[in-house]
């Protein structure tokens, strides 16, 4: 018997890369998507991708939903099996009212697991984010994060988008304690995610190495992200589904971190013939800048921070090594070349 996942957020970048393993490893996929446009979307980005398109129609539906809604929840968890959690919003600019972000990202993430739980759906995957776990300073003592870190949602330096991971993160594993304890919640938390999309909407990872394609800035800030591979974040994802020893999990999903300069490095050696920029600039600058550009200022707490990051549990759930991140960021780029996006 086929199982049926529940994604929610289907057309995202990283749940595309999720629907195409879901159908590759034999489960039926029902995405939820704001206009049921955006279904044929999905469908046209996964098909050339799959080893088998039979069927696809049935294999891959969609259901319009509306995370601000309670509207047509029980009809979309009829005869699903496992909920995967993935719609968040992800904005290059923070917005100006950091609830705008955060309400949508936990009241989402609560009301589909609401819905899961009423419907007897025991088995949930959620999307969280490496910003629930290293947007604080590493404590005193630990070398590396790693999963048992938590970021403090209450730190006023903190990003609307890393309060909104936490909070939402947070949400989930409160309901389950307090109102849903037969459920099985495995969370996935992947750092900077690269790679070649499914299709030419995509997010906001890959507008950073377009904006490194297209030279747009003289100098780069003396930053960095934690970096993994799209494939290895959907097939972690997959592969949880029937782990029990994830249940009640999280699996920080990253292989290693990348500073703007190695990133631009990767993008350089996989195409010598763009000029991208790998000079640094100096960190009173950035500072002095961030005055003026709160996109600029933004980015000012991370300024020389480098992340060690613990990824063996990452590691031990896929059962082999993660694939290298300075080769998802120059596929990226491989991408936007190719179809003229860059």
């Amino acid at each position: 018997m086929q199982k049926t996942v529940l994604m929610t957020g289907a057309s995202g970048y990283i749940a595309k890369h999720i629907a195409l393993q879901l159908l590759e490893a034999g489960y039926r996929v029902r995405g939820t998507v704001r206009s049921l446009a955006r279904g044929a979307e999905v469908a046209d980005a996964v098909r050339p991708h799959l080893s088998d398109t039979t069927d696809l129609e049935n294999r891959l539906t969609f259901v319009a939903l509306d995370l601000s809604s309670d509207d047509g929840w029980d009809d979309a968890m009829a005869g699903v099996d496992v909920l995967m959690h993935t719609a968040s919003p992800f904005p290059l600019t923070q917005p100006k009212n950091a609830d705008d972000l955060i309400r949508p990202a936990v009241d989402g993430a609560l009301r589909a697991l609401r819905a899961a739980h009423k419907a007897g759906i025991s088995r949930v995957v959620f999307t969280s984010s490496t910003a629930a776990i290293m947007g604080s300073a590493l404590p005193a003592g630990d070398s590396a994060f790693d999963e048992t870190n938590w970021t403090d949602p209450t730190d006023p330096k903190l990003t609307a988008y890393t309060r909104s991971k936490t909070l939402a993160e947070q949400a989930a594993w409160q309901f389950v304690q307090d109102e849903a304890p037969d459920m099985k919640l495995t969370v996935v938390n992947p750092g900077f995610v690269l790679g070649a999309p499914l299709d030419q909407k995509f997010g906001t990872s890959i507008q950073v190495v377009e904006r490194l394609l297209r030279g747009k800035d003289p100098m780069l800030p003396n930053i960095g992200f934690s970096t993994v591979d799209v494939q290895d974040v959907a097939e972690m994802h997959v592969v949880a589904i029937d782990k029990p020893e994830t249940h009640g999990q999280r699996i920080m999903t990253v292989d290693t971190f990348l500073s703007f300069k190695e990133l631009a490095q990767a993008i350089k050696t996989a195409h010598p013939d763009r000029r991208i920029v790998t000079r640094v600039a100096p960190d009173f600058l950035i500072r002095f800048l961030g005055r003026f550009d709160p996109a600029i200022k933004s980015i000012i707490p991370s300024l020389g921070r480098v992340e060690k990051v613990n990824n063996a549990r990452a590691i031990k759930t896929l059962g082999r090594g993660m694939r290298q991140a300075h080769k998802a960021a120059a596929a990226s780029a491989t991408y936007l070349i190719d179809n003229k996006l860059a």
